[in-house]
């Protein structure tokens, strides 16, 4: 005869300051574990999304970030001229000179401040990106103006249009706000080339270049020519690919982790028989009452295992709902998910 599950929910309810504890325990495992887990997947979401398939990165050949990367002007002609480059509706050749920095700002979560990626361009650039303007307007050339991501304005209290920033040389005025999608774009602010690289002291070199094929079918052979061509120095990675490979900044975090919540875990676990094995102790006359109302031994056993497997689900319930409650926060990691690939390239 099966001992009813109202038994062990009438268990958990008397027994309420062990339930709690136990409840807690377990539900800080899981917080630590569901939390470091998606904000591996948020970066992974967001790199993955990034990116046209018909456009290259190009860098400095030996660089895989663009923090560390520097092309010359010089290059940046050389390239242009390459034929199997396409053309937008002015015909001009889509490929676009980018500078990409780290400025720290305050932000809602960091009064202190967070970094945040700064990225400089021409009007071919935003083009290239596909964003679309949300509020506002897009930088004009030649002004000290900027757009930030959506993600950005969320995040940060002066980056909203109409306010100012402060980075490099001075203040920039904020005069739109950009929706690109699912993409890491927008964790970016993005400014017109020319006036970003004079207050960074970047006139003669930039960071990267985006370029963008004719067709697929003369995708491969642009890359290669690209790369064979000992004139640039540089080397040319599918975009998708580009961000795909930043991911990888990721992996330490997740195994750390996971290192983390197997402690943890393996401390609940003890805590838990601990208290289950003390609820027994304690239950001892309990249970010889449910034996002499006839219940078998194995009735009674698995009366208890129930009853812990309830004190998991709730555990795990609770863990899951304080996940959520940390702020998410992939885009403002992007900046770090970019340093560490630098680093781990510069050692």
């Amino acid at each position: 005869m099966a001992i009813p599950i109202a038994y062990n929910l009438r268990n958990l309810v008397v027994r309420k300051t062990t339930t709690v504890m136990t409840a807690v325990g377990i539900g800080l495992t899981v917080a630590v574990l569901v939390a470091d887990l998606a904000l591996v997947e948020g970066l992974r979401t967001a790199f993955k999304a990034t990116g046209h398939p018909l456009q290259l990165v190009v860098m400095r050949k030996g660089s895989n970030a663009e923090l560390n990367s520097t092309v010359t002007r010089e290059a940046l002609q050389i390239l242009k001229a390459e034929p199997r480059i396409a053309v937008n509706d002015a015909r001009e050749p889509m490929a676009s000179p980018e500078i990409l920095t780290v400025v720290n700002l305050p932000s809602v979560d960091s009064p202190a401040g967070m970094n945040l990626s700064v990225r400089a361009m021409s009007q071919v650039g935003v083009e290239m990106r596909g964003a679309k303007i949300q509020q506002g307007r897009w930088f004009q050339s030649g002004q000290r103006e900027i757009v930030v991501g959506k993600s950005v304005a969320k995040r940060y209290p002066n980056a909203q249009p109409g306010k100012r920033v402060r980075f490099g040389r001075g203040e920039w005025e904020v005069v739109g706000v950009f929706d690109a999608g699912d993409s890491a774009f927008n964790g970016e602010i993005w400014g017109e080339l020319n006036q970003v690289s004079a207050d960074f002291n970047r006139q003669d070199t930039v960071s990267s270049i985006l370029v963008r094929a004719g067709d697929s079918a003369t995708f491969q052979a642009l890359k290669n020519s690209l790369n064979d061509d000992r004139r640039l120095g540089v080397n040319a990675v599918p975009e998708r690919e580009y961000y795909e490979l930043q991911t990888s900044a990721g992996a330490p975090l997740q195994y750390f982790g996971i290192l983390v919540a197997v402690i943890m875990a393996v401390g609940s676990s003890f805590a838990a028989m601990n208290t289950m094995y003390a609820a027994v102790a304690r239950r001892a006359k309990e249970i010889g009452t449910l034996r002499v109302l006839g219940f078998s031994r194995g009735s009674i056993m698995l009366s208890f295992l129930i009853e812990s497997l309830l004190l998991a689900l709730i555990g795990g319930v609770f863990g899951c709902l304080l996940a959520r409650r940390i702020p998410a926060a992939p885009r403002p990691i992007i900046p770090a998910a970019r340093y560490v690939c630098a680093w781990l390239e510069s050692g």
